[in-house]
């Protein structure tokens, strides 16, 4: 069995995707002090507006070129046009990586890397479009979320090509990224949260805080923190999945099947569900961008059941690859399924579910693996009345994820000589203050499973289970009325490396009870949640989801 080490030390090759390359690099780029602006010749809107950004000297640069601007720019005007920035740094990227991968037929490492960049570049070039889009039409929250995701992806891209930079033409694209694509697109970001707060008055705007900070978006609120209703009664099946088969059109006998049945591009409250009939499905299921509101529909966890055992100690795999369901295509929703990958706890990471998939309603489901079990990757997500089981970092992502009344249990491992039995339920990843993403839980149950508990009683000592350790700078997760079983170490979070992101992310708590629960000795760079702040991660706040999910049914 693997020991729990840092993810720096796992093998290069498994870095090659989207999602390992994410792992491995701390944020390099420091929060600027705002200077003076006094640069002769650019408009005192642009000066005020820049001063909301991270980088403000790239900001003003690239928008006193911009032709786009009228002399007196509005503020909106003026993020749209760094918007327009980001997206044509976004075709020149797109561009020299296709050149890198032109140039790299006789290097599959870094064909690879410039594939998986290709891909996820053009998942950032469509959020980006849609945020743009979505600020001119007053939606500034989808605005947000739209950019957020599109900056994790042109991270990612950068981070998977810094293990194949061997080549003068790798080493200039990721230069290009890292100082004009991502700091562009940033830059639209930070201006579009202080848009959102504060509106025209730019003078009020700043570079972007966090709840470490003191700032909080929604200061107080009431009503209700969670999803009150459940999963669509009236469903009727488009398509049903039977191993045996069935009469008619509209049977299949996989999954992957039914969803390639499934038209592309269905919007508003078109969907396109899928009855997936009781039966153990061994199979790699993905659904693609193009198909969104698909809906897995089984006849309840343990009943239907999707298995997989892909894992990242196979030649050539990769983390994001992994995944035994991976989707993609918004507007997903499941409920009555397991989804699991059963590769073992001695294969290092090995995904049971991995989510892209904007305004995605998730119920009833259970999730089970050991490392990486749910991978939450980006985007808009909620999670109820589910069953989630792992041991190292098994919820994960870049994701704004609500988990409301879900039971997380942590699964046995090996222990090891050095360091004993030591597990984090979470890793978040956010890279950027100003995303929008964060893990959320709510009402949940945190605990082992009953072979787990054997082995924990007989030597509490040698297995210590924390909340979460900071995959990326900014991590941001929460616990909220929440029970706390005795696996949680009383000091409730883990380092990920040294101090690394210890001033800068927020693991908070608050109203959480059991033996886990107790505060008195957590570590310091954690955070009692203020009372009146709570409401800050409610399914509205959040999620927005007072206007998809019950609007929607």
């Amino acid at each position: 069995m693997a020991a729990f080490l840092p993810r720096s030390l796992l093998p290069l090759l498994l870095l090659l995707s989207l999602s390992s390359a994410l792992r491995h690099r701390r944020v390099t780029h420091q929060k600027p002090t705002v200077n003076s602006y006094t640069v002769v010749g650019i408009p005192p809107e642009i000066q005020q507006a820049c001063a909301a950004t991270r980088y403000p000297d790239a900001c003003q640069s690239t928008l006193a070129q911009s032709a786009q601007l009228p002399s007196s720019p509005s503020p909106l005007q003026i993020i749209q046009s760094e918007f327009w920035a980001s997206a044509q740094n976004l075709k020149t990227a797109q561009s020299m990586v296709q050149i890198v991968l032109d140039s790299s037929s006789g290097d599959t490492n870094r064909s690879n890397a410039a594939k998986t960049c290709l891909e996820v570049l053009g998942y950032s070039d469509i959020r980006t479009a849609a945020a743009a889009d979505a600020l001119s039409r007053g939606r500034i929250k989808d605005a947000r979320a739209w950019a957020s995701a599109a900056l994790g992806y042109q991270y990612g891209c950068w981070s998977g090509l810094k293990y194949v930079n061997a080549t003068g033409g790798v080493n200039e694209t990721m230069s290009f990224l890292d100082t004009s694509l991502i700091v562009s697109t940033s830059n639209a970001l930070s201006m579009t949260i202080s848009f959102d707060v504060f509106g025209n008055s730019t003078m009020s705007w700043g570079p972007p805080n966090t709840e470490r900070d003191g700032f909080w978006e929604f200061g107080s609120g009431s009503g209700r923190l969670g999803f009150s209703g459940g999963f669509p009664t009236d469903l009727v099946a488009n398509a049903t999945v039977c191993k045996e088969g069935g009469g008619g059109s509209g049977w299949h006998k996989t999954v992957q099947e039914a969803v390639d049945a499934a038209p592309s591009g269905l919007d508003g409250g078109e969907r396109f569900v899928i009855h997936i009939k009781e039966g153990v499905y061994e199979e790699i299921v993905r659904v693609p961008f193009e198909k969104k509101n698909v809906v897995f529909y089984g006849d309840g966890m343990g009943k239907t059941v999707i298995t997989g055992s892909l894992n990242a100690g196979l030649p050539g795999l990769t983390t994001y690859n992994t995944a035994t369901v991976g989707v993609l295509g918004d507007g997903f929703m499941a409920s009555g399924l397991t989804i699991e990958n059963t590769a073992g706890p001695d294969t290092h990471q090995a995904v049971a579910f991995r989510s892209d998939s904007d305004l995605s309603y998730i119920e009833n489901c259970e999730f089970l693996g050991n490392q990486d079990t749910l991978y939450v990757h980006s985007l808009r997500q909620l999670y109820k009345s589910c069953r989630i089981e792992g041991n190292v970092d098994f919820i994960f992502g870049n994701a704004a994820s609500i988990f409301q009344n879900c039971t997380i249990l942590i699964r046995p491992r090996q222990v090891d000589a050095g360091t004993g039995d030591v597990n984090a339920v979470t890793a978040h990843g956010r890279i950027d203050p100003s995303q929008s993403t964060g893990f959320v839980f709510l009402d949940c149950v945190v605990n082992g499973t009953e072979d787990y508990m054997k082995l924990y009683y007989r030597n509490p000592r040698v297995h210590q289970n924390y909340l979460g350790r900071p995959w990326k700078e900014y991590s941001r997760t929460v616990f909220i009325n929440c029970v706390l079983e005795a696996p949680i170490t009383p000091a409730g979070w883990l380092p990920w490396s040294g101090d690394f992101a210890l001033s800068t992310l927020y693991y908070g708590e608050y109203g959480n009870t059991g033996r886990g629960a107790d505060l008195s000795q957590r570590v310091p760079w954690s955070s009692r949640i203020p009372a009146d702040h709570i409401y800050a991660y409610s399914i509205q706040n959040f999620l927005q989801g007072d206007e998809w999910i019950t609007t929607s049914w």
